[in-house]
């Protein structure tokens, strides 16, 4: 086949630097958007997003880290936002940024799937494609709501599972082309590293990577055994059957083993986790669960927006479907695997959450992010080469920089510096009283991480017992605390020692915050409980 002559003026590095650029702007567009929405509180300033934030405060402060975690460790989330934070933008600016490097990574996960560059492909335009999906997906999210079924804009933050979500990305990627190229071991052990790394931060990887993939390898792997199909002409070179079959094997061991180490590599670490997760399975309520899932599915679908999103979800899951058979008749074995967990991963994902009996929309992430796959590997299915010449690339590329730094970048500097007096009010009033407060988890975490010294704020229960979860507990050696900062989602607080908040010398109104200042009088911290 004569090469295109777009091909020729255009080499590919460039083509992967124009690929890189316009998915920087789809990611600034796509932060902005949902960061304009009410979705900014869960962004910004919800608790359980500023675990990563807290985390990097404390390590500045060098206070001694003994924190107690859930079952998720946050490493990656939280090695990136410390690198980020260097550029001083700020608790909500650097937080938006990372969403925007989320994306990008996001890109870079897709990329991976959609194969190496080959004669007949246009992998840069499929993974684009993909972005663009998952961006259409994530601006019609916009509840406060973090139990809301809106699973895409949660890769926005740090807490939610977002090195999950791309690693298990990274995951089909890297199965993809070590059947692509199977006379290549590189991928076999990169893939053991990827599924260690990450199960040791998130077991959930085993079920939205590990389990399906699996399944899917263990197919390939018999069918190749059981028949010796031809490659067809577009195949890539090497990848006979008897190849495909020890390449799927391969990584499937590579793919367990790694995992099982992950989880031996958590042992050492069991006392950072308050929480191992096991407490939020519990299979006697897949009822319940089923209908919980089913009432935020209703909610979701009631909404233009969300019907919108529903549909577009249900046919790239279908399309996954069809391409994954598409693509093993043409013998495109590492691309029809790919396909195959966008369709497989959010079944069982979904099955398994129910027969569990969880009840959070957490879990259901893979149902955004999984049937991307099918429009990464489009351009293996594409009829004729999908032709996008120097000018229409560029022409994208510098458009999709004009709409980033014309609309994104701005709004992105508005909800970062948006101001919120309260909050101000008791961060000032903290950081000038030089004594150490405390507040329940939902109302303490926002002005805790915004105080000049973290420590200045300990997170209680309503009892004043040190509440020991996603926390530091070396805020606890402080010992007593000389006020208490509380607003609307505050629980009535049982003071120590018959003390009331009548006896406070003095009501500090913060808007919907109140500080209760017991000057000299002291409140001693009851026993730590998660």
């Amino acid at each position: 086949m004569a090469a295109d002559p777009a091909d020729l003026r255009t080499p590919p590095w460039a083509r992967e630097a124009m690929g890189a650029v316009v998915a920087l702007a789809i990611a600034i567009a796509t932060v902005a958007v949902v960061a304009s929405t009410p979705r900014s509180e869960l962004l910004l300033r919800d608790g359980d997003s500023l675990v990563t934030t807290l985390v990097v405060r404390s390590l500045a402060a060098g206070q001694p880290q003994d924190w107690a975690m859930s079952s998720v460790l946050f490493v990656p989330e939280t090695a990136v936002l410390g690198i980020l934070s260097l550029w001083g933008l700020g608790s909500e600016g650097t937080l938006l940024v990372a969403g925007v490097a989320n994306l990008v990574a996001l890109y870079g996960a897709l990329r991976l799937v959609a194969g190496a560059r080959r004669p007949g492909s246009a992998p840069v335009a499929g993974s684009l494609l993909a972005l663009a999906a998952f961006a259409l997906l994530a601006v019609t999210e916009a509840s406060a709501d973090r139990d809301a079924l809106e699973p895409a804009s949660l890769l926005l933050t740090t807490t939610y599972y977002s090195a999950t979500v791309i690693a298990a990305v990274v995951a089909f990627g890297l199965a993809r082309r070590g059947l692509d190229a199977p006379q290549r071991r590189a991928h076999v052990w990169v893939l053991a590293g990827v599924a260690a790394a990450s199960v040791l931060t998130n077991p959930l990887f085993t079920a939205w990577a590990t389990v399906p993939l699996s399944v899917v390898l263990v197919v390939v792997g018999l069918r190749a055994r059981r028949r010796e199909d031809p490659p067809s002409a577009t195949s890539p070179p090497f990848a006979t059957p008897t190849r495909v079959g020890s390449a799927a094997w391969m990584l499937l061991a590579a793919l367990v083993a790694g995992s099982a180490a992950g989880f031996v590599a958590r042992v050492p670490l069991s006392p950072l986790i308050a929480n191992t997760g096991a407490g939020y399975a519990d299979p006697s309520q897949w009822a319940q669960s089923l209908a919980y899932y089913a009432g935020l599915a209703a909610d979701r679908l009631a909404e233009p927006a969300g019907a919108a999103a529903g549909v577009l979800g249900a046919v790239l899951w279908a399309w996954c479907a069809v391409a994954s058979v598409m693509l093993a008749r043409r013998a495109h074995v590492g691309a029809a695997v790919a396909a195959a967990c966008g369709w497989l991963v959010p079944l069982l994902v979904v099955v398994g959450a129910i027969v569990l009996g969880t009840h959070a929309a957490r879990y259901l992430q893979p149902v955004a992010f999984a049937p991307l796959l099918g429009l990464a590997v489009l351009p293996d299915l594409a009829p004729q080469r999908l032709r996008l010449g120097r000018i229409v690339l560029a022409a994208s590329t510098a458009g999709a920089l004009v709409l980033a730094a014309g609309l994104g970048i701005p709004r992105l500097v508005t909800a970062a510096s948006a101001p919120d007096p309260d909050l101000a009010c008791v961060v000032a009033w903290t950081d000038a009283s030089g004594r150490t407060g405390a507040g329940q988890f939902w109302t303490v975490r926002l002005p805790k991480a915004h105080a000049a010294d973290p420590r200045a704020l300990v997170q209680v229960d309503h009892e004043v017992r040190g509440y020991a979860w996603l926390v530091n507990r070396d805020d606890f050696a402080v010992g007593d605390v000389t006020f208490l900062v509380r607003d609307d989602e505050s629980v009535p607080f049982a003071l120590p020692g018959g003390v009331t908040e009548a006896d406070a010398a003095s009501l500090v109104d913060c808007g919907r915050y109140t500080i209760v200042d017991f000057g000299d009088r002291t409140l001693p911290l009851g026993p730590q409980r998660s």
